[in-house]
């Protein structure tokens, strides 16, 4: 042992570049797969914002003819479609209208026109709306029309900048409403019709179908909704609520239920199983490269010991004529591969655990993920390390084995 570390130290500088390959390689491992599952999860819980297992519904336009009617007919989702499938849809938990207008807004101490949603309380839940301040709207604001509104993060940073907010008047329309919450920011990567949730403002549907209504552009007919949103009651029955939904709205507005085109649906359940494949290949091609590196790392081991071979055969054959068996010779140089590889992955192993850790209590753009510690990747590293060890090692000491001492002495 002592002559193996003795080895090592007259070539530290050699050991110390060989052993970054392999510190590198470990590190990388850790790192590009901890980043790769970061992704995914930051990802999922961005899509989280936009609601969980939930489907969003838009009137679409026939694309064949059905009941006497002809093809290219839009279909205009309305109230009566809502309350229909919360009554008949018993695949559905929760279903929610979904209004949507531009309005101005008047606070005492600013004026904003940002979009205003009339919605069922249900919503709230499902939509993954939380509040910072105050509380949210309830049933009994539903049923009675109450003129209550919650302001998202950005809209109440407008209307009432620095100011104290819950239970003070706005004018939304020209109507004095009554401000009962403001929503907590959401990071909030994707978002449909008026823009993030944290510019809107949010009011009961009864409220603002009573108050002001779209009353102009395509489509706008009496009991006129955007958009419908659903939950289905579990994610295992998610397709079969949709198709559900689809056979309610189809017989209503007599048209094909199987006609792909009088609807269209935005599943966030579907979106986050298509983001997640994308994510797992990206993290699997992340480890691939960093297992490739380490390898690399590992050829390095092996060639830096042929040259130790070839720099000490002349010592080789002094220990082979003093006695030393072919067994010795391969253990020495094995173990000195050893130690160079098990050292530097544990040092691999320290900082890429390390890094990973720093970067949780490192303030981050939002586009780029704290990278997860992943059990996999570090124990994909360490079986590579243990092949790296056994194979970078094994092949120079043969050689160093089965070298002729006579022909090691006429070594120069």
């Amino acid at each position: 042992m002592i002559q193996t570390l003795s080895a090592l130290w007259d070539t530290k500088l050699r050991s110390f570049l060989t052993m970054f390959g392999i510190v590198w390689g470990i590190t990388s491992v850790i790192l590009l797969v901890g980043l790769g599952i970061g992704f995914n999860v930051d990802q999922k819980e961005h899509l989280r914002t936009i609601g969980t297992d939930i489907a969003i519904i838009f009137g679409g336009k026939t694309g064949a003819q059905a009941g006497g009617y002809a093809a290219g007919r839009d279909i205009h989702l309305t109230i009566d479609d809502a309350i229909a499938i919360q009554q008949q849809a018993t695949l559905v938990k929760t279903v929610s209208p979904e209004l949507r207008r531009s309005v101005a807004e008047v606070s005492q101490w600013n004026a904003a026109n940002r979009a205003v949603r009339g919605v069922w309380p249900e919503y709230q839940k499902f939509r993954s709306l939380t509040v910072e301040q105050g509380r949210l709207m309830t049933d009994q604001d539903e049923a009675e029309g109450a003129r209550v509104v919650l302001l998202g993060a950005e809209a109440n940073r407008q209307l009432f900048p620095g100011k104290a907010v819950i239970g003070q008047p706005l004018m939304v329309n020209g109507y004095q409403y009554t401000v009962i919450g403001v929503l907590a920011k959401k990071k909030q990567n994707g978002s449909y019709g008026s823009g993030p949730d944290n510019t809107q403002l949010f009011t009961t549907y009864s409220a603002m179908s009573r108050d002001f209504p779209p009353t102009e552009g395509p489509g706008v007919i009496r009991g006129y909704v955007n958009n419908i949103v659903v939950e289905p009651i579990s994610p295992d029955l998610h397709e079969k609520a949709l198709v559900q939904v689809s056979k309610i709205i189809a017989e209503r507005h007599h048209y094909d239920p199987n006609d792909k085109e009088a609807l269209w649906i935005w599943d966030t359940l579907e979106g986050s199983k298509f983001t997640e494949r994308i994510f797992s290949v990206m993290t699997f091609f992340f480890g691939a490269v960093a297992l490739l590196t380490l390898a690399l790392g590992g050829i390095g081991v092996m060639n830096i010991m042929l040259v130790a071979v070839t720099e000490r055969t002349r010592e080789i054959g002094v220990r082979k004529a003093l006695g030393a068996t072919a067994i010795d010779i391969k253990r020495q140089f094995l173990v000195e591969s050893a130690i160079i590889t098990l050292v530097s992955g544990l040092g691999g192993l320290v900082l890429g655990v390390g890094v990973c850790v720093a970067m949780r209590f490192i303030p981050l753009p939002d586009f780029v993920p704290h990278p997860v510690i992943s059990p996999i990747a570090i124990a994909a590293s360490l079986t590579t390390l243990a092949a790296i060890t056994v194979f970078a090692g094994m092949y120079p000491a043969l050689r160093a084995a089965n070298l002729s001492p006579m022909e090691c002495l006429r070594t120069e």
